[in-house]
């Protein structure tokens, strides 16, 4: 029974011979049954104490905690050094002190390895083996960083890409109990895209990024369908708040802290050296585990299918309880790459041994590739029953009721082995554990052990312990509702944010607009942006349609109203309110690389805040915002909207001066008619004087020269007598008298030709005072300007835009 190469796992039952399974035989898998106490924890130890010594690196997937008992090498056999492994309690019952405990387990130990044939020198062999307990979403051992970096697959091929990213989701689903299938689940398909994706740009994402293109993925269509048609927005931010409520849990940073997740330097040293990694999964839930497992060996066998082909087992994969993760009908995520290891990494030299204390849940069409079967003793008959079934199915040459026979006899620790290679090979005892058994080992335990580990990572890695990316806040959780954002970058991942910053845009109203400022705004300043600012913080900005209507100024007219305010808890607190003229180019649609948004108090992701901005916007304006109009009560005349007052004066005047002018035509009519009756009468009087001027004036001429011929030349000439002289004196007399009555009449006419130009001045003098008069009146009414206030109505001030701007700012 002896072999090259092989592992020495204990004696054969009847002639105590040496039970060695060659290493090679193991690249074609193993299956290790027992029941609770039958020696299946201490066999599996045993095969991993047996590889390492051999040089293979061993991967050890530990559901229960008691693999780390790997750690517990003790090639001096002294009591102290088993003296904190010991059970106090078993101690007690003994009746012995815990340091005479502690000796007596050591002597136990060294007679045990002693009759197994183990020498000190290969106690000390294995003791030199660099054994490191990963303890992934704790702190105790050594962390491991599962999510804060997914990074690309180096020098992968597209089919292990594709195989990682799938089982990658598949873990991530089942971490948020999210049950989608790979085909033809939607959060499956979705993420399974934006991680394809993102790698097939080369692209290292965290889980907040992946967060944040849920809510805003960079794609169009999903196969032939519109992103919103397969999946709406509102549908993927359910999605994405049950990863941000991950997120968002103070115990999650211990997912992004420890190493990476690197299989090659989990399984190797810098100088090739095999290594131990046990990754213990005893302190997690069954949704975690599954999605350890998941990650882990998807990492594997990327890792796998990088290696060259060989014959030899390169590295051994261990799994100390498969309950729960190879199920008969069920397919959780963890089967997928179980199947993928055990239906392919036989051509890459990489073997898996599977244990369990559960034969009835166990899909074994699913591991009919396994080659060995190590076999203890079984709780009942219908865990035997099943067993033999199924390895009929995976092994038609199988003696079933040999292995029956075998099983039904076997004591604590023994083991049928049977082989696909060998067929048969018997029942065997295991041997001595070269490591000391002390049952599963505590989280205090565990620290202790990997407190030098821890030390050096941190030494050698000094960010390594730092999240990546912190959650948002429970109140950037409580903001997340069913909207979706502009375009959002994501901080590069290593980025510390502080408390109130997150890596991912709080989610608001699916019908609220989200932009970022740019900084080269004109009004950027008054709101405190930086350029080059990568810390963004939320504002409001708003846009409103006012209407200013006055039915007896004939004044309808509109406004627009422009100004943005700091986002604040009371979403009616305006007091940060600041007015400006923005244009819809100083928002962008696409915020600055590497940013973080700061979360505020404010519960914006609600419709209900949002619709209170509106409301204590609409108030404000109804209570303080008026139009001024210029109103000239004696003209009423109203000023027109931007109508300057000068202008509005200037337009008041020539009103002004028609009016006058109306006003005077009136007056004008008047008097014209008595203008025209004095004017009338003066040129009657001026015809009349014309006249009698004319009539004395011959009437004298006429006298004149009848004296001078017929008195003074009668007379003196004596040619008449006197009598006759007398007779001439008295007709010239006569007509003296009609000349004087004619001057009479003269008189008169001009009499009343003085009187019609005395009433023609005064007409022109009351003429001139009523125009005058009229004139002031109207000059008077042109200035009679005064400041009418126009109020809003409630109905006339239309929001027309609410839209939440991102202000580019740096860290105080």
């Amino acid at each position: 029974m002896t072999s090259t190469g092989a592992l020495h796992l204990g004696t054969a039952a009847d002639t105590d011979e040496r039970v060695e399974v060659d290493a090679e035989d193991l690249t074609t898998h193993g299956v290790i049954v027992g029941m609770t106490g039958s020696g299946k924890t201490g066999l599996g130890i045993v095969a991993l104490e047996e590889a390492l010594l051999s040089g293979i690196p061993t991967l050890v997937l530990d559901p229960k905690g008691d693999m780390a008992n790997l750690c517990l090498t003790f090639p001096q056999f002294r009591g102290e050094d088993f003296r904190p492994w010991v059970d106090e309690a078993e101690a007690q019952r003994e009746g012995h002190t815990p340091e005479e405990h502690a000796a007596a387990k050591a002597e136990l130990w060294k007679g045990g390895t002693a009759r197994s044939g183990i020498t000190p020198e290969r106690m000390q062999a294995l003791a030199d083996v660099d054994v490191t307990v990963y303890t992934p979403g704790a702190t105790t051992g050594v962390g491991l960083d599962l999510v804060g970096r997914m990074d690309v697959p180096a020098d992968a091929d597209p089919q292990a890409v594709n195989d990682e990213v799938t089982d990658l989701v598949s873990g991530l689903l089942a971490l948020i109990d999210v049950d989608a299938d790979p085909l033809t689940g939607r959060e499956h398909i979705l993420l399974t895209n934006l991680l394809t994706d993102a790698w097939g740009k080369g692209e290292t994402l965290g889980l907040p990024d992946l967060v944040a293109r849920v809510q805003d993925p960079p794609l169009r269509k999903l196969g032939v369908m519109d992103l919103d048609t397969f999946f709406p927005a509102k549908d993927r931010m359910g999605l994405a708040m049950r990863l941000n409520g991950m997120l968002a849990s103070p115990t999650f940073a211990a997912w992004t802290q420890g190493a990476p997740l690197d299989i090659q330097r989990m399984l190797f040293g810098d100088d090739g050296s095999a290594r131990c990694a046990v990754v213990s999964l005893a302190h997690l839930d069954d949704n975690e585990r599954q999605f350890v497992v998941t990650l882990v060996l998807s990492k594997l066998i990327t890792w796998m299918r990088g290696q060259s082909g060989t014959s030899s087992l390169r590295a051994m994969v261990y799994m100390d309880e498969v309950f729960g993760f190879v199920p008969p009908v069920a397919n959780p995520p963890a089967k997928q790459p179980i199947l993928t290891i055990l239906k392919q990494a036989r051509a890459f030299g990489v073997g898996m041994v599977l244990s369990t204390q559960n034969p009835v849940d166990l899909d074994y069409k699913a591991i009919s590739n396994a080659g060995t079967w190590m076999i203890g003793r079984l709780q009942t008959e219908r865990d035997r029953d099943r067993l033999l079934e199924g390895m009929r199915s995976a092994d038609g040459a199988v003696d079933i009721d040999a292995v029956a026979a075998a099983i039904s006899g076997l004591d604590k620790r023994q083991f049928v082995l049977h082989s696909a290679k060998d067929g048969g090979r018997g029942v065997f005892g295991t041997r001595w554990a070269m490591n000391y058994l002390a049952g599963p080992l505590t989280g205090p335990q565990i620290a202790e052990l990997m407190a030098d580990k821890k030390a050096e990572l941190a030494a050698a890695t000094p960010t390594a312990s730092a999240p990546a990316t912190p959650p948002p806040t429970a109140r950037a959780a409580d903001s997340a509702a069913a909207g979706t954002a502009a375009a959002v970058p994501t901080p590069p991942v290593g980025t510390t944010l502080a408390a109130d910053e997150s890596s991912v845009a709080p989610a608001v109203p699916e019908e609220v607009v989200q932009r970022y400022l740019d900084p080269a705004a004109s009004w950027a300043d008054t709101v405190g942006a930086t350029p080059g600012g990568t810390r963004l913080e939320p504002h409001v900005a708003v846009r409103v349609r006012m209407t200013f209507d006055e039915t007896k100024a004939d004044l309808d007219h509109t406004e627009e109203f422009e100004a943005v305010l700091p986002v604040n808890d009371d979403p009616k607190d305006l007091s940060g309110l600041v007015t400006v003229d923005y244009d819809d180019r100083d928002l962008r649609e696409v915020g600055p690389d590497g940013a973080v948004w700061v979360i505020p108090e404010a519960k914006i992701g609600t419709k209900t805040w949002w619709k209170s901005v509106e409301v204590g916007v609409r108030d404000e304006l109804y209570r303080t915002r008026t139009m001024t109009v210029l109103h000239n009560t004696e003209l009423d005349c109203w000023s027109r909207p931007a109508e300057t007052r000068e202008a509005f004066a200037q337009r008041c005047d020539i009103v002004s001066e028609q009016r006058e002018d109306e006003e005077a035509s009136k007056v004008r009519d008047r008097f014209e008619a008595k203008a025209d009756r004095i004017t009338k009468a003066m040129r009657t009087a001026q015809d009349r004087v014309a006249q009698l001027e004319a009539d004395v004036s011959s009437r004298k001429s006429s006298e004149l020269i009848n004296i001078g011929s017929s008195i003074l030349g009668g007379f003196l000439g004596g040619r008449k007598s006197a009598r006759g002289v007398a007779a001439d004196l008295r007709r010239a007399a006569s007509k003296r008298g009609t000349t004087s009555r004619t001057q009479q009449r003269l008189d008169t006419a001009q009499g009343k030709l003085l009187d019609a130009q005395e009433d023609l001045i005064e007409l022109e003098q009351e003429l001139s005072s009523e125009l005058l008069d009229i004139d002031h009146r109207w000059m008077q009414a042109a200035s009679a300007i005064e400041e009418v206030e126009v109020d809003l109505e409630r109905n006339d001030i239309d929001v027309v835009a609410v839209t939440l701007v991102w202000v580019p700012t740096t860290a105080a």
